[in-house]
């Protein structure tokens, strides 16, 4: 069975509720699914101050562990257009990894969550690099999704992965179209990963 990791950070549950959706697609497609998310680096009564959500269901994830999974699919919140620090800092620790050349051939795969849309993809190539430089092989979004070619309500998403934009205070929720960009992402990262196992 082919297996897919969903590596997140999410400071105010957007990310962690495209991840799910995200994982509810790769399911879908037969793969067996893990959810993990990357240390925090703030301190909890900093993160509290910030309004961030402490309290997450997914287990830590640890560097080691990606070499189990035939796919990597990274969620993370922009930061001025750029992955978040504890996205960052978390492969700034895969250098063994990368050394080992463990993760060469794996199927890499990012989503994101913006205020306003601004980042919405820079953010996302902000992590292709890292993914390329292990070796792996990047999936996006085909525009053969629809909702991709919707334009009758504002989203987020592209080719290069899917998004949701959370507003500047974080009120907005990832809508259903968001979701079911997230979905299919999923879904496909799955069957390519699929393909390339057998």
């Amino acid at each position: 069975m082919t297996k897919v990791l969903i590596l997140y950070h999410s400071s105010y549950g957007h990310i962690e509720r495209m991840a799910k959706a995200v994982a509810e697609g790769a399911t879908e497609a037969g793969a067996e699914v893990a959810i993990r998310r990357v240390p925090e680096l703030m301190t909890e009564e900093n993160a509290r101050r910030a309004g961030m959500k402490w309290q997450q269901d997914a287990q830590l994830a640890r560097v080691e562990e990606l070499t189990e999974y035939d796919a990597i699919i990274v969620g993370t919140p922009t930061r001025f257009g750029n992955m978040a620090a504890q996205m960052r800092n978390f492969w700034d620790m895969t250098g063994p990894l990368w050394t080992k050349g463990a993760l060469v051939g794996k199927i890499g795969s990012v989503f994101t969550s913006t205020a306003t849309g601004g980042g919405n993809e820079v953010t996302i190539l902000t992590v292709i690099p890292t993914l390329l430089h292990h070796g792996m092989i990047y999936v996006g979004v085909p525009y053969s999704v629809g909702e991709l070619l919707d334009i009758s309500e504002v989203r987020g998403g592209s080719p290069y992965g899917a998004a949701t934009m959370a507003g500047g205070d974080g009120s907005r929720q990832p809508s259903t179209k968001e979701l079911a960009i997230a979905k299919a992402q999923g879904r496909r990262v799955a069957e390519v990963a699929a393909k390339l196992k057998s």
